[in-house]
């Protein structure tokens, strides 16, 4: 199994994170961990780990995961 996937309670982000992602993604989600947690769980989510960040990609979302503190980088819908 993912070590990602395994580690989806550690999964955390800053302010700062929040707003980015509300703003890269069009949304507005009181919980965007859990969202983003659902879309890593997705049986489609692709899960490929490059140097220090998880890069997740489900449909036209991609998200950037750094792969020691498991913050959430960033999200954002690929063209």
């Amino acid at each position: 199994m993912n070590e990602l996937l395994l580690n989806l309670n550690r999964l955390h982000t800053t302010p700062l994170g929040i707003e980015r992602i509300k703003r890269n993604l069009k949304i507005d989600n009181d919980d965007i961990v859990l969202y983003l947690k659902n879309i890593i769980k997705d049986k489609n989510s692709l899960i490929i780990k490059q140097g220090k960040n998880y890069y997740v990609k489900n449909n036209e979302i991609i998200i950037t995961i750094n792969s020691y503190s498991y913050t959430i980088i960033t999200a954002h819908k690929m063209i």
